[in-house]
């Protein structure tokens, strides 16, 4: 017969229960954090750990943290330090929130302390319909907010009434700010937004979600603007798309350059 033994763990303000074997490995395990109140703020559980010194080693994670929303994390393999708290991801890694967003990668490290997540593997994050993926990212466990760090890429269903969508397709080299609450996503660097044979580039692109329609409110692309669609371009320092009026404003000495075909042919010109 297996003995078990409760050991109680206190680091960071938190305390740990766990039950283990007598020997350093065990089955069937679940790790529970406490705040100083009193209250369950997080639980880890696993099919199998081996503790090697202060760090035990898990497998088949799911992990909850609770706060002002739930969120569930998934791991093949993982390690978590019970001196420091800090918890290494491996293997088909998924944060998924009570609100549907969900984070997907290969390696995560997850920090308790600092209420974070970071990897510098590439991240694909979605949210309603929106998709995006990164090469390393640092974000809220929530993910609330998030930023994406380098090659980023993000396709935005623009229409999702219509069976397929209208989809519009951002890159950037990076970082992409991403803040939830204020329904929000910032593009630095070399942006591009390509849809339906219109090109729009820019230094800088931020992009305002409607709350309600988790539709795209408003974009706002600032530095070396152009906008293309066939051989027409058109330069500007500034460029406003509003969704709701479908009215695109440029400022900052636009010009505009029209490839005229056909004697019928005419180019409305001006600010």
């Amino acid at each position: 017969m297996k003995k078990t033994v409760l050991l109680v763990i206190c680091f960071l303000g938190t305390t740990l229960a766990f039950a283990e074997e007598s020997a350093q490995q065990f089955e069937g395990f679940t790790l529970d954090g406490y705040s100083d109140g009193g209250r369950k703020s997080w639980d880890v559980k696993g099919d199998s750990a081996n503790i090697e010194g202060s760090n035990i080693n898990m497998t088949n994670v799911n992990a909850n943290s609770y706060g002002d929303e739930k969120v569930n994390l998934k791991a093949k393999t993982g390690t978590v330090n019970k001196d420091t708290g800090k918890m290494h991801l491996e293997k088909d890694v998924v944060i998924t929130t009570e609100t549907g967003s969900q984070l997907k990668t290969d390696e995560l490290n997850w920090e308790r302390e600092k209420d974070l997540v970071t990897t510098d593997k590439k991240v694909t994050l979605t949210r309603d319909e929106i998709v995006a993926e990164a090469m390393g990212a640092i974000a809220h466990p929530n993910l609330k907010t998030a930023q994406m760090n380098e090659d980023v890429t993000v396709k935005v269903k623009t229409d999702p009434k219509v069976p397929g969508g209208r989809i519009l397709t951002i890159t950037c080299d990076g970082p992409l700010e991403v803040d939830q609450v204020g329904q929000k996503a910032v593009f630095n660097h070399n942006v591009l937004a390509v849809q339906e044979g219109r090109e729009l580039r820019s230094d800088k692109a931020e992009l305002y979600f409607d709350t309600q329609t988790k539709q795209i409110k408003q974009m706002i692309c600032t530095g070396h603007v152009s906008i293309k669609q066939g051989e027409n371009v058109t330069y500007s320092e500034m460029a406003i798309y509003r969704a709701g009026e479908q009215r695109l404003t440029l400022s900052g000495q636009p010009k505009l350059i029209l490839e005229i075909n056909g004697e019928n042919s005419f180019a409305p010109l001006g600010n």
